[in-house]
Order: C-alpha cells, then sequence, then structure tokens
C-alpha cells in the first residue's frame, strides 16, 4: 500500500460559547499515517480538519451559487463579466468544465476523505470509549452533510465508506435512493446513538444529536419518507432543546452565534492566524461603501413572495433578509439600490464595517447556520400535512410564522413607540386542505429560509412542473436534463467507471 503523508495544520476547528473561538495551531510537521493516528489530542486534530472543509474560509465552498443563484431567489450579480461561470451556472449553460462545479465536487469529497479517515483509525487509538464513540459520530454525521450536499447537486455520485488508495478509486456512482440508504442515513442514525444533546466550553459548536436527528429528519423528508421525516422532526421538537430567538434577524449577527435556535452552524472566527473568517462578508457586500464584490442578489421575484397586509405593512423578514429602497442598510445609512444590478442585496451573511472593517473586509465573523431549529419546525409541518396530518402540521407551521410576526413586540427598529404587531400580519393559517396547506408550508420555507442556500435543492425536489414554473426566467432549464449539475471533467478524466 502507498504511504500516505498527514501535514498537521490549522484552522482545526474547535468552537465554543457565544464566542466562537478555534484552535488554531502552527503547522508543526509531516506525519505518515503509520505515526499519526496514535493519541487522543491527533484523532481530535483529524477530525477539526474534517469540519474545515464546510467554512467559508475558502472561495472554494460555493454552496451559495447551486443553493441560491440556480434558484428564483437570486441572481449572479457583481459586474457582468465577473467570475463568468457563476453565471453560466444562473443561466443553466452548464458544462462539466465550470468552476463551481469543480470547486465543490472537491470541497466534499475532499470532507468525506478526512471523515473516513476519522471513522477508520480513531477506533484503533487508545482513549476513553465515551470520547472515542464522540469522535467517530461527529465524523459520520459530518460524512453524511457531504453526501447530502453531493446528492442535491450531482444526483448519483461514487460512495466511497473507507480511505483508498488513487488506484482504487475506479467508482461507479450509486443511484441518488442508494446513497441515501447506504451512506446518508446509516451515518445519522450511528451518529443520534453516539452523540450528546448539548456541549459546553470549547466544545459548542460540534455537532450534537439534535444536529443529527435534524439532518436525518430532511433526508427523510427529501426522499418523501413523510411518517419518518415528522417523527425524527418531532424527536428534535420534543427534546426541548432548540427554541426560536424573539427576532427573526438574529439568527443573522455575532451577538447571537450558537444561539438557542441553532441547530448546527459552521463556525467562523475573524482575525486569526491562520485564517478562519468568513469570505461571504466580502463577495454579498456593496463595493461602493464596503470593499464587496455584490454577488448573490434577490430577484424581484423574491422580494414578491412576502406577505403584506391590507395596509401594506410587510412581512418583517423580507428586511432583515433583503436591501431594498427606501430601508436603511445594515449600518443603518440609506440604501441606494444602484448597488446592486437588481436592485436589491442579501443581507444575511454581511456585517457592516463597524464589525468588520473595508481593509479586512473578507475576513467575516458570522457562522453560517446549516440548520435552525425553525426549518426543523417546517420539516415537521411539510411532512405531516403530506402524511394526511394536516390539522397536525398548523402547529409547528404557526410557531414559525408567530415568531415572524411578533419580531415587531421585540425589535425597537420596527416598532419604538408602543411595540404592537400590525393589524393582519402573517395570521395563523387555518386551512388544512393538504394542497392548499403544501403551497403555503413552501412559500414560508421560501421566506424564512431565503439566501440561506437552501431554495435550488427544494425547487428540484418539489418536482418538475413546480421546477419549470418557477425557473420559467431561465429559458436554459430543462428538468430532465439539468436538475443535477454534471459531473467535474478533472473527474470524468480520472474515472473511467463514470456514466453519464
Amino acid at each position: 500500500m502507498k504511504k500516505k503523508t498527514i501535514l498537521v495544520a490549522t484552522a482545526l476547528l474547535i468552537t465554543a460559547s457565544s464566542c466562537s473561538n478555534f484552535l488554531n495551531e502552527e503547522v508543526r510537521a509531516a506525519y505518515s499515517e503509520e505515526t499519526f493516528y496514535k493519541t487522543q489530542a491527533q484523532a481530535l486534530q483529524a477530525l477539526n480538519a474534517a469540519y474545515q472543509t464546510l467554512t467559508f474560509a475558502s472561495d472554494n465552498n460555493r454552496l451559495w451559487v447551486f443553493g441560491d443563484v440556480a434558484s428564483d431567489d437570486a441572481a449572479k450579480g457583481g459586474d457582468p463579466g465577473d467570475q463568468a461561470d457563476i453565471g453560466l451556472i444562473d443561466d443553466f449553460t452548464v458544462f462539466p468544465n465550470n468552476g463551481p462545479v469543480e470547486s465543490q465536487w472537491g470541497v466534499l469529497y475532499e470532507g468525506i476523505s478526512r471523515c473516513n479517515r476519522v471513522i477508520q483509525q480513531v477506533p484503533t487509538i487508545e482513549m476513553a470509549a465515551e470520547l472515542k464513540a464522540r469522535i467517530v459520530g461527529e465524523a459520520r454525521f459530518l460524512r453524511a452533510l457531504n453526501y447530502f450536499y453531493l446528492v442535491n447537486i450531482y444526483g448519483p455520485v461514487p460512495v466511497l465508506l473507507e480511505p483508498k488508495n488513487a488506484d482504487q478509486l475506479q467508482i461507479e456512482q450509486s443511484p441518488v435512493a442508494q446513497v441515501y440508504t447506504t451512506a446518508i442515513e446509516p451515518d445519522l442514525q450511528e451518529a443520534i446513538r453516539s452523540l450528546p444533546a448539548v456541549y459546553t466550553g470549547a466544545d459548542v459548536g460540534r455537532a450534537t444529536k439534535g444536529a443529527a436527528q435534524a439532518l436525518l429528519a430532511k433526508a427523510y423528508l427529501f426522499q418523501g419518507k413523510w411518517q419518518q421525516a415528522a417523527e425524527t422532526a418531532g424527536q428534535v421538537v420534543s427534546s426541548g432543546t432548540y427554541e426560536l430567538l424573539p427576532v427573526y434577524s438574529q439568527n443573522f449577527d455575532q451577538a447571537h452565534k450558537n444561539s438557542s435556535e441553532t441547530v448546527f452552524a459552521v463556525q467562523h472566527l475573524t482575525g486569526q492566524v491562520p485564517f478562519t473568517g468568513n469570505r461571504l462578508n466580502q463577495w454579498f457586500a456593496p463595493r461602493n461603501t464596503e470593499n464587496g464584490y455584490f454577488f448573490n442578489v434577490p430577484t424581484q421575484n423574491f422580494v414578491d413572495a412576502f406577505e403584506k397586509t391590507s395596509a401594506g405593512v410587510v412581512d418583517p423578514r423580507l428586511d432583515y433578509t433583503v436591501a431594498r429602497a427606501g430601508q436603511p442598510w445594515i449600518d443603518g445609512t440609506a440604501y441606494d439600490p444602484q448597488w446592486s444590478p437588481t436592485g436589491y442585496l442579501n443581507k444575511k451573511h454581511v456585517q457592516p464595517v463597524t464589525e468588520v472593517p473595508r481593509s479586512t473586509k473578507g475576513d467575516g465573523n458570522l457562522n453560517y447556520v446549516t440548520i435552525r431549529y425553525a426549518e426543523v419546525l417546517l420539516i415537521q409541518a411539510e411532512a405531516l400535512n403530506e402524511a394526511g396530518r394536516s390539522a397536525d402540521a398548523l402547529v409547528p407551521l404557526n410557531r414559525v410564522r408567530k415568531r415572524a410576526r411578533e419580531s415587531y413586540l421585540y425589535d425597537t427598529r420596527l416598532s419604538a413607540a408602543s411595540p404592537a404587531v400590525p393589524t393582519g400580519l402573517l395570521p395563523d393559517i387555518t386551512t388544512t386542505s393538504q394542497s392548499s396547506l403544501r403551497d403555503i408550508i413552501r412559500r414560508e420555507r421560501r421566506v424564512e429560509l431565503g439566501f440561506e442556500f437552501h431554495r435550488y435543492f427544494d425547487l428540484i425536489r418539489y418536482g418538475k412542473d413546480y421546477a419549470q414554473a418557477a425557473l420559467r426566467d431561465k429559458p436554459s432549464f430543462s428538468y430532465d436534463t439539468d436538475r443535477y449539475f454534471p459531473i467535474p471533467q478533472s473527474e470524468r478524466d480520472t474515472n473511467k467507471k463514470l456514466r453519464f
């Protein structure tokens, strides 16, 4: 067997409390595989490296391109000629050598490779059994998350569940259903058995039992396993571990990192060596005032999805998510629609210059919240409705709407004089018609989770008719040929067992 070398380096993620500390270790040595996996400390280092691939500290992670730009929520943004390959994804003129198509595949399989080594090697290390099981459980959660992204971006993909040498990587794709049942579901079921409900101190931010349950519920949902999705989401709800924050926008500010609503978040921290900042802060910010690139800009279609009262009061989630004319930018200054080619900018991943100055704009401090408790409630609502329990689905659905409208009670920027919910704003849903409720839940999911990189994957799972209608402004899109993105050319060149 060919000897492998492991470089022990950094930005090895161990998060902590609300300030999201990281373990920062300088590069110290190159180890052969035979000499590295020997101690508890090395096991944790290897695990931390498996978290690192999910971060937006590198521009290689383009999840936002596939989740947002490909959808009806967003356009590429930026200058017309800048990042042309993102524009090709926006237009569905996508070839196997497309940059984001190549880089995202590499990021996800690198994460899987790191998880595979942890899962294989850590059981042989002498350490406390409980910690050993937890480390392997975290790696299984991370591997499942990587496969979840892979199968939703690329469709049928090769499944690797153990480390392989280069000469062993001629592997056929597995069908989508098989990726779920052989990789994603078993890993999450094992993670649920192994992971704690909560962490304290320097371990806050690691994958928990609730995170594994939530991702499993989502995996069931995406497969149409309604009863299992409802039950698993219900386990997260009944655990009592999570709750919605009083104000919707608190999910996207640094003061509420790793909050009660965060089920799992990818951790970032500014001003670190090695670099652990969030590059999205620069990708989505305006140029003139903040040295940003103004990509991933909201469409009019997305803005129009938000409900209004008869008096014209809009769902507060719109202005928490989107910068638009007549409303302030995130620093309180007047927003200029000329900052964006659509007239709108995405606020959720951008920090004011008082927190991250222009000179270091790409070193943001916000986490990327992969799964919020609000999404768990919407998973439960959708699954219950599809399982024929529409009346039960109203409970979690209306919890999400209640928090959104009651932001008026807790955010003085909305109602400083006398906090009150505007009449008729986001009333509780009462219909128990399955078809009507289906449309309502889909809309609710869109506005609640907008610009959190989920929308395109939802469009595709809703089916051909829904996706074609939603993407009607993208004339090159065909559900039958474009629902999945092409396997990268580099992989086609090396793995001769792939089918196209």
